[in-house]
This record gives structure tokens, sequence and C-alpha cells, in this order.
């Protein structure tokens, strides 16, 4: 009895041990930056697009001037104030944020000032510069890796005097974020991007 025992015991260990090699023991697929890439801008792509908001200041409002946006239709006697309306070419391809179509410059005597506007180009951010992803802990997500990217402004089909607009200070175009990936059904999947 103590060798049919041991046979016995020597079969369940082989069992288990074929179990865990069917089973439990395959590694996490390959997650490349390529693919992490690939998989963020997917998201991205997912959303609803929308216009760029962008920061207009004293050389913004003579850019748009120079492109023909809008045009000066009223100097206040201090000599520092005046209004903007915004030309039909203007409409086609910017809204000011605060809706209608004069904007207001009213500028104090020591303060840059400053409106907004918005594109009418609509479109999804861009991931640029993915890291490779590294190995990372998350609550309740068994596998899980975290890759480090730029999220970029896609000024795709906006005019150039916008795009120059934009690259005046106080426009941020892009930002350093982090991506997080989930392991689900054997595929990664992006878990969220903070």
């Amino acid at each position: 009895m103590n060798k049919l025992s041991k046979i016995f015991a020597l079969g369940v260990l082989a069992c288990g041990f074929a179990g865990l090699v069917m089973s439990g023991c395959k590694s996490a697929p390959e997650l490349s930056r390529d693919r992490a890439q690939a998989l963020i801008q997917a998201q991205y792509d997912h959303q609803t697009p929308s216009g760029i908001t962008i920061t207009v200041d004293n050389t913004g409002l003579r850019q748009g001037l120079a492109a023909g946006y809008w045009k000066l239709t009223k100097v206040y006697p201090n000599q520092r104030w005046a209004d903007y309306t915004l030309t039909d070419a203007g409409k086609k391809v910017l809204k000011l944020a605060g809706g209608g179509d004069v904007i207001q410059w009213r500028p104090d005597s020591g303060t840059d000032f400053n409106f907004l506007i918005v594109t009418t180009t609509a479109n999804t951010l861009k991931a640029k510069d993915v890291q490779d992803p590294q190995d990372e802990m998350l609550p309740d997500v068994p596998n899980a890796r975290g890759a480090s990217f730029t999220e970029a402004v896609n000024m795709d089909g906006v005019p150039q005097p916008l795009q120059e607009m934009a690259h005046n200070p106080g426009n941020r175009l892009s930002s350093k974020r982090q991506a997080d990936f989930s392991l689900d059904n054997g595929q990664w999947k992006v878990h969220g991007i903070v």
C-alpha cells in the first residue's frame, strides 16, 4: 500500500505540474513602444474631435488683422480700447470663445490683455514620444504596465495664421502624460490616462 500511495502522489504532482504548464504559466504578451502609442492614439481617436482654444495677445491681435480674420471697427477716446469685428473669412476658421462676433479689446495700462478664440477645424489629440512601457502596480489589475508620453494638440487642417497664433506665449500645445495599460483576455488595453 505504501508503494501505491507513492505512485498516486507522484501522479497527482505530475497532473498538477501539467495543469500549471497548460494554463497558469503563460507570460503576458509583449507591449512594445509602437503598440503602446497605437493604443493611446486609438483611445484619442475615439473621442469627439474639438476645436483648438487659442489665447490671443497683442501679437496675435496684429496677426489676426494681417490675416483678415477681424477688422478694426471702433477706437475709444483713451486710444487703448478698441472693438474689432470678425470678417467673413474669420468666421469660417474661428469663433470667439465668449460668443458673438465683436472682440472687445480692453487692456489696462500695466497689464497684458488677451482673449480666446476656438478654431472651427476640429481634431483629436495626438500621442507622441511614447516611452518603453514598464511594469507597474494598479489596484485590481493583476497585469499592468505604464508608459509616459507627450500629448499634443493636432494642428492638421488649421490655417497657418492660426497655427502661428497658437505658438505665441500663453498657449500650451503639449503636455506630459502617463498611460496605464491592463491585460484583458490576453490583449493589452488602455486602462487610463493621467
